[in-house]
């Protein structure tokens, strides 16, 4: 059921939806993502590219890395749609737009998008303004993570079926949840069917972070606590592979940014490059 509190997505939500369509807007193709759709429910206004954290030489490597993460998630998305797999869960959804920039593939599958009651009912009131609507096979869960932590119950009750596989996706979220809240994320997730997969992106501390990245990452860091959400937990991948392993899932791998940078970058006549610091952890249930 859809909560009647309607609240504004915060500022990262946004600012990755906007760095989103920056990447089609001002990066020569081939784009790695085109999603302008972000940018349509977040309506920021005719000015919107002239505000600081927008800057298109400042913020590319930035924009880089938001374009790549979300092509990563699609493409796993994709993959396991390809092996039979009918059922997606993104925690923490946002401004996500799998489901209306790929209804080729988001029809065949059931999409459950979690997030706090408040920015949700607002998402879905600008998807029914711009036409989308919310079709029967997008369920959008309403959990407020600080007071129900118990968000396996929402997936039930919004129909998700636990005896078959799912892929689960939590990108842009583990640096503000403590170090217990994203083992308990973990527990949670390796809990369900065999075969289920997680894609989860977590901060690197600034000593593994590329020496010519770490002002934006001090940046970013400094722009969280201005903004009243900041960021608590940074993670070694070794400490991420860890926590994974203790949650007992079967098979676990950390995928550094580089690898991204190789797949999807390569050959650019741009030199348009993810930034460091932000990596993946890719494990199976």
């Amino acid at each position: 059921m859809a909560d009647d509190r309607v609240e504004a997505p915060d500022s990262t939500a946004v600012r990755t939806a906007l760095w989103r369509a920056m990447h089609v807007q001002v990066d020569p193709p081939p784009h790695v993502l085109t999603d302008e759709i972000g940018l349509r429910l977040a309506a920021p206004g005719d000015d919107w590219r002239r505000r600081p954290d927008m800057d298109a030489q400042v913020t590319s490597a930035f924009r880089a890395a938001m374009v790549a993460r979300s092509r990563f998630v699609e493409d796993l998305v994709v993959e396991q749609a390809g092996r039979g797999v009918t059922q997606y869960v993104i925690l923490g959804a946002g401004l996500d737009t799998f489901a209306q920039r790929r209804p080729d593939i988001a029809g065949r599958l059931r999409i459950f998008e979690v997030d706090r009651p408040g920015p949700q009912a607002w998402k879905r009131r600008r998807l029914t303004e711009l036409g989308y609507g919310i079709p029967d096979w997008l369920r959008m869960v309403p959990v407020d993570f600080e007071q129900d932590t118990d968000w396996r119950k929402h997936l039930s009750a919004a129909g998700l079926d636990h005896t078959q596989p799912a892929v689960f996706a939590s990108t842009g979220v583990t640096m503000y949840l403590t170090r217990d809240a994203t083992a308990d994320t973990l527990g949670t997730i390796a809990g369900f069917a065999p075969g289920s997969t997680l894609a989860m992106t977590f901060l690197l501390p600034s000593e593994l972070v590329d020496e010519a990245d770490r002002p934006g990452l001090r940046a970013s860091r400094d722009g969280a606590r201005a903004s009243g959400t900041p960021f608590v937990s940074f993670y070694t991948p070794a400490d991420m592979v860890n926590l994974a392993r203790e949650a007992h899932f079967s098979d676990v791998r950390h995928i550094a940014s580089r690898t991204l940078a190789d797949r999807y970058f390569v050959n650019r006549t741009d030199n348009l490059r993810p930034s460091s610091g932000e990596d993946f952890l890719l494990a199976t249930t």
